[in-house]
């Protein structure tokens, strides 16, 4: 029985203690401003966006989108109705070859993903003409035509992703008010 209260005792008290880093390392992480990804405030100005492009039917229209009504963002549409106008000026992407075997048939390819954009509310500008790239590379077997096709499909979608992450970090990051017009 004595045996059993010493490991009991060394229990609780390691036990206590090993309990007691994850908090300290919790409070640390906050005191910091650590926060986890997706969870920042968009500015009070974007609360109502209308989202101004030629193409509303890419992957990255879909995950900005997407992004906007996670965040709280309220998407309209008009541009009356809205209190910021994020533009879409370019949204595309592609493939490259990166490597080609010796019989010339390609090993290696690149995907990109290219936008540029700019967001405005109540007629000031808040983020001016921003163009961001992103790029994945993956190898190609020619027996496994279907399945690297696919695949590209799955590495596109996860660029608009990407993409739009960063399109919300500029906005958070971005002025949270619009400046007042000075006399």
């Amino acid at each position: 029985m004595a045996i059993i209260r010493t490991h009991l005792n060394k229990l609780f008290t390691y036990g206590w203690r090993l309990s007691f880093v994850p908090l300290l390392v919790i409070l640390a992480a906050s005191g910091c401003g650590f926060q986890l990804e997706g969870s920042g405030r968009l500015p009070v100005s974007v609360a109502t966006t209308y989202l101004d492009t030629q193409k509303p039917y890419t992957e990255f229209y879909d995950s900005l989108r997407d992004a906007l009504e996670a965040r709280g963002a309220e998407l309209v549409d008009s541009r009356q109705e809205a209190g910021a106008i994020l533009r879409i000026l370019e949204d595309s992407s592609g493939q490259r070859i990166l490597s080609v075997s010796a019989r010339n048939t390609p090993q290696e390819y690149e995907i990109f993903y290219t936008v540029t954009f700019s967001l405005e509310a109540e007629g000031t500008s808040l983020i001016e003409t921003e163009s961001l790239v992103v790029t994945r590379s993956y190898a190609y077997d020619e027996t496994q035509v279907l399945g690297k096709g696919a695949e590209e499909q799955v590495l596109r979608q996860s660029l608009a992703q990407d993409l739009a992450r960063q399109v919300l970090r500029l906005m958070e990051v971005g002025r949270t008010t619009v400046p007042s017009s000075q006399s």
